[in-house]
């Protein structure tokens, strides 16, 4: 089956949602390709909140521009940081708009919180579900707009460019063009054509790529993956923000997220002794920037044996506590940890991807006709680490500039009419998913063993052999299989996990989020 529609975006989050009501009302048919539901999108689960300047007797544009520099290690792109940063207050009154609802004091002010990295309170949150308040919101706004058609359960497995009209295309191919995509239907099992005339991806983060993760599990990188398969540029993968405080609790995947606005509120962390340990590694101490906390609880974890620290808020007003964080105490009171008398068990997590598909300040990527915003793309804003609470705002101002830019060239573009059907002949069901299973786990083990926090040549080196093996089984039974979406994901992931180890190894000093002991300083 062939679907056309003007704009085809893939992945259901904040980007890609805003995306989609900005294209839609300039009257463009659009389609949302889901992989599960509208609603199971790293958006929802963010708890922290939304970072912008809008409290101006406190705060102004080059403060928040600085924080974030000084964030990134002095790797952001000025121009992406500024593009962000100023334009941040007029989405945040879109978001208003579209029914938003940021919390407030009673003088009617934003109740701002502030976060490792910040010099000033400029969060905006809803409680601790900030997220989840935001997917809510667009949701209603997508579901009542008659230029939107949702598809759920559908799976993207490729893009359409010129390889799949019998071109040969390799990296070095100029003007490398993208049609649309092919789009697994899982209720069906066939694959359809989906052509457009300007393709977006939006398909969130790698978490899901590493053991331990506060993302959902759909989080396997697969925009990233198919755009590098596309002969795509794919930058700065190496980055990978371990977020320091996920709910320890073996056996949760994807961990439970405990927001860094806890630490800004003034919770503290301490080790398996119950004693603090941050003044040994910054003098920010719990504020500092993710990456350094992050290490620091992961030294802190060698030294004693454990598997995990504490994050220490007994000390605060209990009521003000379960006011400001109603789902952490929730969440941990059913585990039998009541935070207002107890200390958290935490550790680290994959949480956040700084690199991806490298776009311009248009949000357009080194394909033509594809864009990508939102976490699966590389704008240059976060450079080597994000600070904290940028993502969500850099997802709306690059949905809102790749749309804007999109719109004075779509109408120019023509469907492919020439694009093939996709062919499975001559393939079969994968009839042994307990291959399928196992070799997900191998690369969530090799991720998080060789490739996480603290990094050396000789554990990227053996990751890269163990999962050079893993590719080469997996390619072997894609060619003779059907798709479905569990050998796609494993395809992606093991896609993704040769990308950050490649781009890891090309990193010969210690910067940001990635640090190596055998280059350990910048």
């Amino acid at each position: 089956m062939t679907h056309k529609y003007d704009y085809l975006v893939i992945g259901s989050g904040i980007a890609g949602m805003s995306f989609a009501l900005k294209a839609a009302r300039r009257g463009n048919s659009v389609a949302i390709i889901c992989k599960s539901t509208l609603d199971e999108a790293n958006t929802n689960f963010a708890q922290g909140g939304v970072a912008s300047v809008t409290n101006l007797e406190l705060d102004n544009f080059e403060k928040h521009i600085h924080d974030t520099m000084v964030a990134g290690d002095w790797l952001s792109d000025p121009a992406a940081v500024e593009q962000v940063v100023k334009n941040a207050p007029e989405q945040i009154r879109e978001l208003l708009s579209w029914g938003v609802d940021f919390d407030k004091k009673p003088d009617g002010s934003f109740d701002l919180h502030r976060e490792g990295g910040h010099s000033e309170f400029r969060i905006l949150h809803h409680a601790d579900n900030t997220g989840a308040e935001i997917q809510q919101s667009l949701i209603k706004r997508i579901l009542a707009d008659p230029n939107i058609d949702v598809f759920d359960h559908r799976f993207a497995v490729e893009i359409i460019t010129e390889h799949h009209l019998g071109r040969i295309v390799t990296r070095r191919t100029p003007d490398i063009t993208c049609f649309g995509a092919y789009i697994l239907n899982e209720e069906t099992g066939s694959v359809d054509t989906f052509l457009a005339r300007v393709t977006v991806m939006a398909t969130g983060g790698i978490g899901a790529v590493y053991g331990a993760t506060s993302n959902p599990l759909v989080s396997t990188g697969d925009g990233i993956a198919m755009v590098y398969r596309a002969k795509g540029t794919v930058k700065d993968m190496e980055f990978i923000q371990f977020h320091p405080t996920v709910l320890y609790h073996p056996g949760d995947r994807p961990s439970f997220l405990i927001t860094e606005a806890m630490r800004g509120y003034g919770a503290v962390l301490k080790n398996i002794h119950g004693e603090e340990f941050m003044q040994k590694y910054d003098p920010r101490l719990s504020l500092a920037p993710r990456d350094i906390v992050a290490r620091a609880i992961d030294s802190e974890m060698k030294q004693a044996g454990s598997d995990h620290v504490y994050l220490d808020v007994s000390h605060k007003d209990p009521e003000e506590t379960k006011h400001h964080f109603p789902n952490i105490y929730e969440k941990c009171l059913s585990l039998g940890i009541d935070i207002t008398k107890d200390m958290i068990p935490v550790a680290p997590a994959a949480h956040y991807l700084c690199g991806g598909i490298k776009v311009d300040l248009n949000g357009e990527s080194s394909i033509k006709r594809l864009y990508a915003i939102g976490e699966c793309s590389c704008t240059g804003l976060h450079g080597g680490n994000r600070l904290a609470s940028n993502s969500l705002i850099e997802a709306v101002v690059y949905a809102d500039a790749a749309e804007k830019h999109a719109s004075t060239l779509v109408n120019g573009y023509d469907f492919r009419t020439d694009v093939p059907d996709w062919n499975d002949e001559g393939t079969e069901h994968p009839d042994e998913l307990v291959l399928i299973t196992q070799s997900e786990k191998e690369v969530a083990q090799i991720m998080s063993y060789y490739v996480g926090i603290v990094r050396s040549d000789l554990r990227l080196k053996r990751a890269w052999n163990r999962l050079d093996i893993l590719y080469k089984e997996t390619e072997e039974l894609f060619r003779r299989s059907k798709p479905t979406r569990q050998l796609c994901e494993l395809r992606n992931i093991i896609n993704i996990a040769y990308l950050v180890m490649r781009q890891a190894l090309e990193r010969k000093e210690s910067r940001g989020l990635h640090y190596t002991v055998d280059y350990p300083h910048p």
